[in-house]
């Protein structure tokens, strides 16, 4: 007779796996690195992904379109987890007014808008007006051969040098 009974092994469980061994990607290894950055004439010490981030911020207001498309959307990120985390600590009332500030603060930065000289408030709310390559930009993404007349009006009553842009046909 033997010590192990048939059909039932002698070590249940099995042998113990090996642990594997846990390798870092080239983009862990990457951003786990800091440099140093002369901002100013002040060396900064910043990570990879800071620097990155500096570099496509420099890149948009050079005028770089997927930069500034990039930004757009880290500044679009930001604000929704700001409004997450403004959610989840307290209640918040947002007035639409200060939606738009931030907008309008984003497009002066990457140039889309500019101040308007036309007109000034004396409670400190400026008007702007698009910059002409933005909505030439917009009329050949949006491709169309004719726009009513009032949306070409309206359009041309908000942007700088309107008269040298060539609009679609008007349509009635």
């Amino acid at each position: 007779m033997s010590r192990f009974v048939k059909g039932m092994s002698g070590n249940p469980r099995g042998r113990p796996r090996k642990a594997k061994p846990v390798q870092a990607s080239a983009f862990d290894i990457i951003f786990d690195r800091r440099i140093t950055v002369v901002q100013n004439g002040a060396p900064r010490d910043l990570s990879i992904e800071e620097g990155l981030q500096l570099k496509t911020y420099q890149s948009a207001l050079a005028g770089n379109k997927p930069a500034r498309r990039a930004v757009l959307k880290m500044i679009a990120k930001r604000e929704q987890w700001l409004a997450s985390r403004r959610a989840s600590h307290a209640k918040v009332t947002m007035r639409r007014e200060h939606a738009m500030r931030n907008a309008d603060k984003a497009l002066l930065i990457l140039g889309i808008i500019t101040p308007d000289e036309r007109f000034w408030s004396k409670n400190g709310n400026e008007r702007y007006v698009m910059e002409k390559w933005a909505v030439e930009a917009a009329i050949k993404r949006m491709r169309p051969r004719s726009m009513a007349r009032r949306y070409l009006d309206s359009c041309g009553m908000f942007t700088r040098d309107a008269a040298t842009i060539a609009w679609p046909d008007a349509s009635d």
